[in-house]
């Protein structure tokens, strides 16, 4: 049934040409250098060190930032802002 209303996403973004992270749930991440990392549209926090977080998303993926010097200035329940050296942003599919 999931799939089946995906596919319906898919197609109906297709044709309607709306934002295709707010149509199909994707995460949206904006990024200034390596200072800031905004995303939306997560799912939850999994696990945040100073030098690593990583992000539930949509589909069973996850999201993994990785650098150094990290701290959350904002955080909702699907926005985060993330402020430090960002050396690597990364989609981990589970398993």
């Amino acid at each position: 049934m999931a799939k089946w209303r995906d596919n319906l996403k898919k197609w109906l973004w297709r044709k309607t040409e709306l934002p295709a992270d707010a149509f199909l749930d994707l995460p949206r991440i904006t990024m200034i250098g390596q200072l800031h990392i905004y995303i939306e549209n997560h799912k939850g926090v999994l696990r945040f060190s100073k030098n690593e977080l990583r992000l539930s998303l949509k589909h069973g993926q996850q999201l993994q930032v990785k650098g150094e010097d990290f701290v959350i200035k904002t955080i909702l329940p699907e926005e985060i802002l993330l402020e430090g050296k960002i050396a690597n942003v990364q989609y981990i599919d589970s398993i």
